[in-house]
């Protein structure tokens, strides 16, 4: 999905993205492409089959320049991982190893508390036909497995890296989780809300619609409430003051003609 670039400064505490033998260029620009969505930088590429730069990598990250501009390549992913103090390793198959299987969320919030203390962490992600082979699975201090349909739980690399970088961000993001966004206006006040809810049952009144005393209660905190729901703005309130107005003009035209 296409997207507005909101500034191109880039976070850069988060873990390193090691790819094992990925086989396509395209595939390792969407995979950086996937990682810069997420704030991510560092990525680390090992024995790259069609070898590195990659134009088609280029293309593929879509602007994710810098990502691809400190891109480090190593031949093992013994090399890749030197400087690491805590290691994930991906894979959807148990390969019959004692290790400690997180989800995605889980292995963030740690990865999270891990840097937080300056421990270094990285990820790793197998080549695309095959995954990690068992050698570099053995590697990793814990393995992170993304719990989806067991039928059928294959995911492409960019997938892969997307899943636990979005974890990672929203690990550490502040955004609400419900927000009224009002535009050019603003949230109405309850001042506002009142003198709106006068003025219309006001006109309900003068209209005959509020005629039965023992019903008008309840009927007003039902209307009441509807608008407490709808969350105006104040321009809204304005709009619905306006409305009011104008249908109570043209039935007070219409009584004086006749």
């Amino acid at each position: 999905m296409a997207g507005t670039n909101r500034g191109r400064q880039a976070l850069r505490e988060g873990p390193a993205i090691v790819l094992v033998e990925p086989q396509l260029g395209e595939n390792i620009g969407t995979a950086a492409r996937a990682m810069f969505n997420c704030g991510l930088t560092d990525l680390r590429l090992v024995a790259p089959r069609d070898g590195w730069p990659n134009d088609k990598a280029v293309a593929a990250a879509s602007g994710a320049d810098a990502v691809l501009e400190r891109v480090r390549l190593y031949g093992r992913a013994e090399d890749a991982i030197a400087d690491l103090r805590h290691v994930y390793v991906t894979t959807a198959r148990d390969r019959h190893m004692v290790k400690r299987v997180l989800t995605p969320r889980a292995a963030a919030a740690q990865m999270r508390a891990a840097m937080a203390g300056g421990m270094a962490c990285g990820v790793l992600f197998g080549p695309e036909r095959t995954g990690l082979f068992n050698d570099a699975i053995a590697l990793g201090d814990h393995v992170i497995r993304v719990p989806l349909n067991p039928a059928f739980a294959s995911l492409n690399l960019a997938q892969a890296v997307l899943l636990i970088g979005y974890e990672w961000f929203q690990a550490g993001d502040q955004t609400p989780t419900d927000e009224l966004v009002t535009g050019h206006s603003r949230p109405a006040t309850k001042q506002e809300l009142v003198r709106f809810f006068d003025h219309f049952e006001e006109a309900l009144a003068r209209s005959g619609f509020l005629r039965t005393a023992e019903k008008r209660p309840g009927m007003v905190r039902n209307l009441r409430n509807l608008f407490q729901r709808a969350e105006c703005t104040e321009q809204e309130l304005r709009t619905l003051h306006g409305i009011i107005t104008a249908f109570v003009g043209v039935r007070e035209k219409r009584g004086g003609a006749r």
